[in-house]
């Protein structure tokens, strides 16, 4: 999802800040957290970081997930005063950035604060700021490397507990095994087979399995911009199907348009099994659990024809 989040004016944002009297909260100290210390304020600006943050803060740290329901259109998100508060108060903010989730810089331009810790992970991961596709934590080695950046931040919000969450850390590198096992097997047994989709949420999962994702990138960028997109690309998109250069079709289960139920549909009658993805991680999975349940789903549609309708 690409497109500008609607948001409520940031001006309305500050003055709920000034009318609920919030400051913002200081880092814990030496103590870590205990009944007269606070623990470490942190937000995710998507569900994923969020839990990221948690893994890896564990008891010494407090953590909100801004947009964390994967029954909703992340589309339609709007920020709240609820949520400018949660990051005035915050002493570690971990976002997507590269255009996906843009109310975050103006919430925290609302409540500017030099001693908050953000991490933008597009920009700290290198990437170019026009970059296409923002879906960034469907690649391998993205949490790995702000597991390291959020471990040295909440070190240094809390110096006694440096060592935990470096070793929380650490654990939380490691415990990404089994989706690494997971995205090789698939690699090693479906290289180069066609994918199609809706708009690029998992495009770097399917590049990373070595999948030829055969959609347009015009008819994903329409999608993902909340737009029609060409009838040409249609016909592209449909000419996929019917013509069977596709084993697989991944579409975003939070933005299911009229295009994506025709192609749904499409898929059904040429059995072509389909995967549901997110943008936003499914309630009771962790980041591992989830990145893990998607692969091993494209696995299985290629392997046995099932389609995975919805992550419960």
């Amino acid at each position: 999802m690409k497109r500008p989040w609607r948001s409520t004016t940031i001006t309305a944002l500050a003055a709920a800040l000034i009318a609920t009297g919030c400051g913002i909260a200081k880092p814990a100290s030496n103590g870590g957290a205990s009944a007269s210390q606070p623990k470490i304020r942190a937000v995710g600006a998507e569900s994923e970081y969020a839990d990221l943050i948690r893994q890896i803060g564990g008891t010494y740290v407090s953590v909100t997930a801004i947009m964390s329901n994967p029954a909703v259109d992340p589309h339609e998100y709007e920020a709240n005063p609820k949520d400018a508060i949660a990051v005035a108060e915050a002493n570690l903010v971990v976002q997507n950035g590269l255009g996906y989730d843009e109310f975050m810089n103006k919430l925290e331009q609302a409540s500017p604060n030099p001693k908050r810790y953000v991490i933008d992970a597009g920009q700290a991961l290198g990437y170019q700021p026009n970059t296409a596709n923002p879906h960034i934590w469907y690649q391998l080695n993205t949490m790995p490397r702000l597991a390291k950046m959020v471990a040295s931040d909440l070190g240094k919000l809390d110096p006694s507990q440096a060592a935990y969450f470096q070793a929380r850390a650490n654990a939380f590198v490691q415990s990404l095994k089994p989706w690494d096992e997971a995205v090789a097997r698939l690699k090693a047994a479906y290289r180069g087979r066609g994918a199609a989709v809706t708009e690029p949420v998992s495009d770097y999962l399917l590049q990373e399995a070595g999948l030829q994702i055969k959609t347009p990138w015009a008819f994903q960028e329409a999608i993902m911009n909340g737009t029609d997109p060409s009838p040409q690309d249609v016909a592209l998109q449909t000419q996929l199907f019917t013509h069977h250069e596709v084993s697989v079709f991944c579409y975003n289960k939070q933005v299911v348009t009229n295009v994506t139920k025709m192609f749904l549909t499409l898929a059904q009658r040429e059995h072509i099994p389909t995967v549901a993805v997110y943008e936003t991680e499914p309630t009771g999975l962790t980041y591992q659990q989830w990145m893990l349940e998607e692969t091993n789903a494209i696995y299985n549609a290629l392997a046995h024809g099932t389609s995975l309708e919805a992550i419960s």
